[in-house]
């Protein structure tokens, strides 16, 4: 449109020309055109507090303006009748200038006055919300008319607080240091001076509960005392071993010998079921040792239980377990205490400085593989080099001494070599998919014996592949007590099927009952890889089975031989299947379940729900997780989150759903593999 102005304009200008005689072409007729008159503007400001102003010049005989802002801004607007600029000002009043320009080049020139005022924000609406993934990050967003951006102060008890400003759509936020009551308060800005604002008072808490990994925690919680410091601090040594970002940082200073630190816990912790506590430590030195207690808050001098073990060192991540099962469980434990080499008195510095990290509460691990191995069925038994091994009646079943076992191994190192043990051998490999640590109970006849555990594949000597042999080493004398062996760096890519035990490797045994000693429930964390068969059903179409791997390509994401085959035939939308152990579902140490699944398209969704073994209708279930698939005739791992599952129910049994709400038709379309369930 403004272009057909202008060309209206200059053909305008034409046509007098060609209609002039030769005795015209003087172009005295042009002393007759007056300049433009009447010159004025619209001016129309925006309601939107954005400052915009559009002007619209007018006047009597004008072609084109030239429009000066008035706001010092040095690019004046050049345009046509009938059209408009528009410009941004800020609250204030300025002097327009127009100047006005007519067919002969003729201008008029007039001035007007322009107020910017700004109205006060209206209906201010603040979100604030707590961050999902971290209970101290508050986010915050506003809406309000008329408003042109926000400030948002995050903790109106800090004096001079710098506010954070937030754009309209915009979302800003803030980590909180500790749990409290905290008021943010929310100012909704104008383009000028006019404002709005409202406060809100904001609750941040975070319960201090196992798993203790410090990436968020309520610092109040965490004491220090007697020369003993813990902080919260970025992970010195991020690798395999621990590859979490924050640890707590523990120095033991100068002070009583027995300094150390205190996690306050945000409700009595239960240890009806979960007796053993595992935690990772960074030590910088070999052969320390971490005294781990915990104590009723109201009598922490009469009320209180303790286990200590001693550190590997060497500045190293390294993963220690503390066995609680003699604890009293009538009593109320809240307070944890972290104390490293009680007896001597700390000195600051590097060689005070400990980390802790990934404290957790577990108790024995149960499940269908070839660990925890219980001595209760047989196992393929050898010894060598006047070692030996037998099954028997586990000689001290007493509860209060640790292991209410029946039955238990027993290994005797008679006259031979020095390197004399013995084998156990087993049919599927030990799995250290989600542990390197090996835990064994060991009933000793003395402090100090040593017992040495490697791993042995299934190839004949000498070409046997072996693992690196750890040594642990007893701490008391006729009774049970739990040795811990950590397997870091073990190559998991090698099938283990045989673990080897030495008792005091590099002495010679005599056969007494010095060199007598009892093992039991050796253990590694396994899962279900459906090598061995589960117990299986169907229900509403529904249909499950063990099969050959149909694509066992290792480039395609799973080399196991047998897989879980499930179709989905005609019947109801929720048919499916399930898979039930013998021993509950462990989520001690973890809630999140993992499953590799072979789709025949991408979007078809599992869905995943835990049951007890209580007869229908009073089945207890967990929540019912569904994750969809994004990959199409190809392995791949899926993942889902049991968060919140209710950790005191004992799960049976596992149950899957295909396309849950969409009835199946037994096609291709409707079968789908799975393979190595995993809580991990």
């Amino acid at each position: 449109m403004k272009t057909l102005k202008y060309i209206f304009s200059i053909g305008l200008l034409l046509l007098v020309f060609a209609s002039c005689t030769d005795d015209d072409r003087s172009l005295g007729y042009l002393d007759d055109v007056v300049a433009p008159a009447d010159v004025t503007a619209i001016l129309n400001l925006s309601k939107d507090n954005s400052g915009l102003v559009t002007i619209t010049p007018n006047a009597t005989n004008a072609v084109s303006y030239i429009v000066n802002y008035g706001d010092g801004t040095e690019e004046l607007a050049a345009i046509n009748q009938g059209e408009s600029t528009e410009h941004i000002y800020a609250e204030g009043t300025y002097t327009i200038t127009i100047e006005a320009i007519g067919i002969s080049g003729l201008k008029t020139e007039t001035t007007q006055q322009l107020v910017v005022s700004f109205r006060a924000p209206e209906n201010l609406v603040i979100t604030a919300e707590i961050d999902a993934s971290n209970p101290f990050k508050l986010n915050v967003s506003a809406t309000a008319d008329f408003a042109a951006s926000f400030l948002v102060f995050f903790d109106t008890s800090i004096i001079d607080e710098e506010p954070t400003p937030l754009m309209l759509d915009g979302t800003v936020s803030f980590e909180y240091p500790a749990v409290g009551d905290y008021t943010i308060r929310v100012v909704a800005l104008s383009g000028g001076s006019e404002t709005a604002e409202i406060t809100q008072v904001i609750t941040i808490s975070s319960p201090t509960d196992f798993p203790i990994d410090f990436e968020f925690i309520d610092t109040g919680a965490l004491l220090g005392f007697d020369g003993g410091v813990i902080t919260v601090e970025d992970n010195p040594q991020v690798d395999e071993n621990n590859n979490s970002a924050t640890v707590a940082k523990i120095v033991k200073n100068a002070g009583q010998v027995w300094g150390g630190s205190q996690i306050k816990m945000s409700a009595p912790i239960d240890f009806s079921a979960k007796k053993l506590v595992t935690m990772d430590v960074w030590s910088p030195r070999a052969g320390g040792k971490l005294l781990f207690k915990v104590e009723d808050p109201a009598d922490p001098q009469n009320i209180f239980f303790e286990s200590e073990v001693t550190l590997v060192g060497n500045s190293d991540w390294e993963k220690v377990t503390f066995d609680l099962s003699a604890i009293d469980t009538a009593q109320a434990y809240q307070n944890i205490v972290l104390i490293f080499d009680l007896g001597t008195e700390g000195a600051g510095g590097p060689d005070w400085t400990f980390y802790v990290d990934n404290i957790k509460q577990a108790a024995p691990l149960t499940g269908e593989s070839a660990t925890p191995i219980t001595f209760e069925t047989p196992y393929t038994l050898r010894s060598f080099d006047g070692g030996d091994i037998s099954i028997v009646t586990n000689p001290d079943q007493d509860p209060n001494n640790g292991n209410t076992s029946s039955t238990a191994a027993k290994l005797v190192k008679n006259a031979g070599e020095t390197w004399g043990g013995s084998v156990i051998s087993v049919a599927q490999p030990f799995s250290f998919v989600n542990s390197t640590t090996v835990t064994a109970k060991v009933w000793s006849p003395r402090e100090g014996l040593t017992l040495t555990l490697k791993f042995e594949d299934d190839t004949p000597f000498p070409d046997t592949i072996a693992s690196a042999e750890i040594v642990a080493a007893t701490t008391v004398a006729n009774q049970w007590e739990e040795l811990s062996f950590d397997f870091t760096g073990i190559d998991t890519n090698i099938d283990f099927t045989s673990i080897v035990l030495i008792m005091d490797n590099g002495t010679a045994g005599d056969g007494t009952d010095n060199y007598t000693i009892y093992v039991d429930d050796i253990s590694t964390r396994s899962f279900l890889n459906f090598e061995p068969q589960q117990a299986l059903r169907s229900f509403d179409g529904g249909d499950i089975s063990i099969i050959t791997n149909p694509d066992q390509d290792p480039n395609n994401g799973n080399t196991s031989s047998m897989v879980a085959k499930l179709v989905k035939n005609a019947g109801e939308t929720w048919g499916g299947s399930v898979i039930s152990v013998a021993q509950p579902f462990s989520f001690v140490n973890s809630t999140t379940v993992t499953a590799k699944v072979w789709s025949p398209r991408e979007g078809l969704t599992l869905t995943l729900k835990f049951e007890d073994d209580t007869p229908f209708p009073d089945t207890i279930a967990s929540a019912e997780i569904p994750v969809a698939t994004t990959l199409a005739n190809q392995w791949e791992e899926l993942t889902f989150d049991f968060t919140g599952i209710d950790t005191n129910i004992e799960f049976t049994s596992l149950v899957l759903i295909m396309d849950n709400g969409t009835a199946g038709d037994g096609s291709d379309n409707y079968t789908i593999y799975v393979d190595d369930i995993d809580i991990n």
